[in-house]
């Protein structure tokens, strides 16, 4: 069984517990996030979450990512989470730190960017569909609450944008 990093809500870490006790409780846990943007800087990879995820299923997502194991630094989670959903190897860069809360999902976001141009080899259980969006498309389509991406998503790009302009 799968055991996940759980920490305070201030990130330090404070134990381990499976990824069905994390969900099930709604404890406070360690994810790494990356924007994908191109080699050229003008697009981010955005892509789609495959309907049978256990979180926001069919939405679109302006980043990749995933939750801290117990045994990996969030560093290690970025690295491995950009290779097994996008095929991307490479060393993403950290960025900034915060935390998100829906409901019962909390957690530590541990925000990391790269630059690629791929070539993208997405992992079937997690990505339905990928590709390019002009940044600046991103950036309005992160404002327009009808854009059906995962709320996750829209907040963490939202700063990372507010980041990469400051």
């Amino acid at each position: 069984m799968e055991q996940v990093r759980i920490v305070a809500p201030d990130g330090t870490p404070v134990g381990s517990a499976s990824r069905a006790r994390m969900r099930a409780e709604g404890l406070w846990h360690a994810c790494a996030v990356i924007v994908v943007r191109s080699v050229d800087g003008e697009r981010v990879y955005v892509h789609r979450r495959t309907d049978t995820k256990d979180v926001y299923p069919g939405l679109y997502d302006p980043t990749c990512g995933g939750v801290v194991a117990a045994d990996e630094t969030p560093d290690e989670c970025a690295a491995r989470e950009l290779a097994e959903e996008l095929g991307v190897r490479a060393v993403p860069e950290f960025r900034f730190r915060t935390t998100f809360t829906d409901g019962t999902i909390r957690y530590v976001a541990h925000v990391y960017d790269v630059r690629s141009d791929g070539p993208f080899s997405h992992q079937p259980e997690e990505v339905a569909w990928g590709g390019w969006m002009a940044l600046e498309e991103v950036r309005a389509k992160a404002d327009d609450p009808d854009w059906p991406v995962v709320p996750d998503g829209r907040v963490l790009v939202k700063g990372w944008f507010t980041w990469v302009s400051g």
